[in-house]
C-alpha cells in the first residue's frame, strides 16, 4: 500500500466536509482523501491509494474494465488509510478531446438601475453552459474572462459585482469535451461501485495545489508533464484564459529509448526515470550503464549521451509545442511574470527546465503540491505526481463550500443563446415536462462515511463542475 500509515492518525471532522479527488491517470490512478483544516485554512490529507493504471491511453479511457479495477484498488487503499468509507467522487479529466474556445455576447438587462449580484454572475454562467456545441461534446467549465458595462471594458468576474448598468457584454472560456470520452470514465467509476459528482480539466485543479493566486495575477503558464499527455494552462491576470493538451509526454519518451536502445519497455521506463536527462550536452560517452540481456544473452551497453540524446529530441519537440500555445495567446511574453510552472511525473526529469526556458524564453521552475496541504499531511505528497490528485480535493473542497452559500436556480436549455448570438436576459423558468421526466427532481447521491459513524451527505450542484453523469447520454 502507497499510504503512509501515520494517516489513520487523522480522522475526518464530523463538521468538515470531506471529499475524495480520483486521478485516472496513463500511467497511475490516485485516489485522495481530504478536508479543510478549520484552523489553518488548508488542506488535510486522510488518506490516499495508488496503483498503476492499465487501461488508459494518452489521457483517455480504452478499457473500461481494467480501468474499473485499478480505481477499486486504488479507492480502497485510501479508504483504508483514512477509515473512510467512499463513496462518490470527484473525477479529473483530460486527454486530446479537451477543447477550449472562447465565447462572446451581449444582453440587455430588464433593470439598468439594479445592481449586479453574485446571484446574477451565476445564472449566467449557467445559461452559458447550456449553450449549443458541436455534436458529441459537453461543456464542463464556463470560465469568465471579461466583462463590459454600457460600453466600458475590461471587467473581471469580482469588479463586475456590485455595478449598475443596462447593456452588458461578456466574454467566456469554453471547456469542452468528448461525450464518449466522459461516458467511458464514468462508466469506469460506477463499475467500480462510485458515484461520480462531477468532471474537472486536470489542467485547472492541478493549477490549485502549485500556483497561488499572486502567480495567476501576475501571468503564468502551467506545464503538466504527464504519462500520456502534456496540459498546458494559461492564467492572466488570475483568469484562465487558454487551455491545450499535447499528445506528447513521458509514455512516448519511453517508447523512443525502447526503440532507440533496442531494449524492454520496461527497461526503458526504469533508465528514463534513473539516468535520463533532457540536455545531451550536460552528459558524457563515457558514462555507461549496463542492460542485462535476455536468457544468457550478452548484457547491452548505453551511454548517457546516447540516451540524453533520445529523450532530448522529444522533450524538445513538447516544448516547441508548448511554444505554440503561448504564441496562440497573443500575448506578450514579459507580461508572464510569474513565468512557466512544471508539474506531473514528467517534470522531474533531469535539465528539462533548462530546455524549457531555452524553447520558451521564459523562466521556468517545479511546482510542488505542497503549499496548500497542512504540515502534517505525508511528507510523500510533496512530489509533482500527486499535483492533479491534491488539486482535485481542494477544488472539491471549495465547490462544496460555495454550494452552502449560494442557491442556484436551473435554465431551460432551449431559451439558452447560441454562440455569439445577444440575447436578452431570461427569466430563468423551471425545466420543462418532458426534461423533468427524463432528470429526476432529486438525486440519490452516495456519502461519506467514517467506519464507525462519521457522515457527510452534502449535496453539490452539477453547475460548478459542468455537465456530468446522469446528463452523458
Amino acid at each position: 500500500m502507497e499510504a503512509d500509515a501515520k494517516l489513520r492518525d487523522f480522522h475526518p471532522d464530523d463538521d468538515v466536509d470531506v471529499v475524495v479527488g480520483l486521478d485516472i491517470g496513463t500511467t497511475k490512478v490516485v485516489a485522495m482523501v481530504g478536508q479543510r483544516d478549520p484552523a489553518t485554512g488548508k488542506i488535510r490529507i486522510l488518506g490516499y491509494g495508488k496503483t498503476e493504471s492499465t487501461g488508459v491511453l494518452r489521457g483517455s479511457v480504452i478499457n473500461i474494465e481494467k480501468t474499473a479495477e485499478a480505481v477499486k484498488r486504488a479507492v480502497e487503499q485510501a479508504s483504508a488509510a483514512s477509515d473512510v468509507d467512499i463513496n462518490e467522487v470527484y473525477v479529473g479529466i483530460a486527454g486530446q478531446h479537451i477543447q477550449s474556445e472562447i465565447l462572446s455576447q451581449s444582453y440587455v438587462r430588464e433593470n439598468g438601475d439594479a445592481v449586479f449580484t453574485r446571484e446574477e454572475l451565476e445564472k449566467r454562467k449557467l445559461i452559458v453552459s447550456h449553450s449549443r456545441v458541436d455534436a458529441g461534446r459537453k461543456i464542463i467549465h464556463v470560465i469568465p474572462r471579461t466583462f463590459s458595462v454600457d460600453g466600458e471594458g475590461g471587467f473581471t468576474e469580482d469588479s463586475i459585482v456590485g455595478m449598475v448598468g443596462s447593456n452588458i457584454g461578456e466574454e467566456y472560456n469554453i471547456i469542452t469535451a468528448d461525450t464518449v470520452a466522459m461516458r467511458n470514465i464514468q462508466r469506469s467509476v460506477e463499475m467500480a461501485g462510485l458515484d461520480l459528482i462531477g468532471f474537472i480539466l486536470e489542467p485547472l485543479v492541478s493549477a490549485e495545489s502549485v500556483l497561488d493566486e499572486s502567480d495567476k495575477e501576475a501571468g503564468v503558464i502551467l506545464v503538466d508533464v504527464g504519462g500520456g499527455t502534456t496540459d498546458v494552462a494559461i492564467f492572466m491576470n488570475g483568469i484562465l484564459t487558454h487551455t491545450a493538451v499535447i499528445p506528447l509526454a513521458g509514455n512516448i519518451i519511453s517508447a523512443d529509448i525502447k526503440i532507440g536502445c533496442n531494449i524492454l519497455p520496461r527497461q526503458a521506463e526504469a533508465l528514463k526515470v534513473k539516468f535520463g536527462s533532457a540536455l545531451p550536452s550536460e552528459s558524457s560517452d563515457e558514462q555507461i550503464v549496463s542492460i542485462p540481456g535476455l536468457k544468457g544473452r550478452t548484457a547491452k551497453e548505453i551511454s548517457l549521451k546516447q540516451l540524453a540524446t533520445i529523450i532530448g529530441a522529444r522533450v524538445e519537440e513538447i516544448f516547441t509545442s508548448v511554444s505554440c500555445e503561448i504564441a496562440n495567446c497573443q500575448c506578450d511574453l514579459d507580461r508572464f511574470i510569474g513565468g512557466i510552472v512544471l508539474t506531473g511525473g514528467g517534470s522531474k526529469m533531469k535539465h528539462i527546465s533548462q530546455v524549457c526556458e531555452f524553447h520558451t524564453q521564459l523562466e521556468t521552475r517545479l511546482g510542488v503540491p505542497k503549499e496548500h496541504i497542512t504540515p502534517d499531511s505525508p511528507q510523500e505528497l510533496a512530489d509533482p505526481i500527486y499535483a492533479t490528485a491534491i488539486g482535485l480535493v481542494i477544488y472539491g473542497v471549495r465547490s462544496e463550500e460555495e454550494n452552502r452559500r449560494i442557491h442556484f436556480v436551473d435554465a431551460p436549455q432551449e431559451e439558452n443563446p447560441r454562440p455569439g448570438e445577444a440575447v436578452p436576459e431570461p427569466p430563468l423558468p423551471a425545466r420543462p415536462e418532458e426534461e423533468q421526466s427524463e432528470e429526476p427532481q432529486e438525486k440519490k447521491r452516495g456519502w461519506f462515511g467514517k467506519k464507525g459513524g462519521f457522515t457527510s451527505t452534502t449535496k453539490l450542484k452539477d453547475w460548478i463542475v459542468g455537465i456530468f453523469d446522469d446528463n452523458i447520454q
